[in-house]
């Protein structure tokens, strides 16, 4: 049997994109107060506590208790990250606000040659980060430092063609990968599973950023029904 070639054939064609990753940023009020207030106790923590290594490739790992001494900043931080998650999550059968939600907090302070190897946050359902501080000499400065995200299914096809590459929505060659520029005070929002990273700090200062597990679970009793 012959294939007509496609010239041959009276077509038309739709193309649909599926499965939209979603990639929530906010641009909190006030958020550089917030990173001045989070940038002081981090610093101060780095002073008194030696770190763990992590996903961090040099640089500066908290342990994961932020939440325990990083006094109102970060529980201020942790609420308005609830927030941002409620309101880019749903439920098939409950409401963002029938579950008691959970914050697991660290800090990353990145000095010159220090990043993030790349990963994913397994046991949440969202991953989020806020920008302390970009380690900026001037503002707008090229230091790297730059939060990646790559998207998982990418690597199957390669596997069995390393230049095949898919087309996107606008028609141009999808590459699976996306770099983000963020400013201080961002709160960048995406779903666990997504495998991301931060690329090498080039500045002469410090890098810092306040990263979190977000998860919602379900409520210890049954919450009160409306007043009657």
């Amino acid at each position: 049997m012959t294939t007509p070639a496609a010239a041959d054939v009276d077509m038309t064609v739709q193309v649909s994109h599926l499965f939209s990753t979603p990639l929530v940023v906010g641009k909190i009020a006030g958020g550089e107060a917030l990173a001045r207030d989070l940038g002081t106790v981090t610093r101060a923590r780095r002073d008194s506590h030696p770190g763990v290594a992590k996903t961090n490739v040099g640089g500066w790992h908290s342990t994961y208790d932020m939440m325990d001494w990083g006094g109102s900043a970060a529980r201020t931080l942790a609420r308005l990250s609830v927030g941002l998650a409620k309101s880019a999550s749903a439920f098939a059968d409950a409401s963002p606000d029938d579950f008691d939600w959970t914050v697991e907090m660290w800090a990353n302070i990145s000095g010159p040659g220090a990043s993030n190897a790349i990963h994913v946050h397994p046991g949440s359902l969202w991953a989020a980060v806020f920008y302390v501080d970009l380690g900026e000499a001037a503002a707008g400065e090229d230091v790297g430092g730059r939060l990646h995200f790559e998207d998982p299914r990418h690597p199957l096809p390669s596997m069995q063609h390393r230049g095949f590459r898919l087309t996107d929505a606008s028609g141009a060659r999808y590459n699976g990968a996306l770099t983000v520029s963020s400013a201080i005070g961002d709160l960048v929002l995406s779903p666990s599973w997504l495998k991301h990273g931060v690329s090498t700090y080039t500045g002469s200062g410090e890098r810092i950023s306040i990263a979190m597990n977000l998860n919602a679970v379900s409520p210890a009793r049954p919450r009160p029904g409306p007043l009657q």
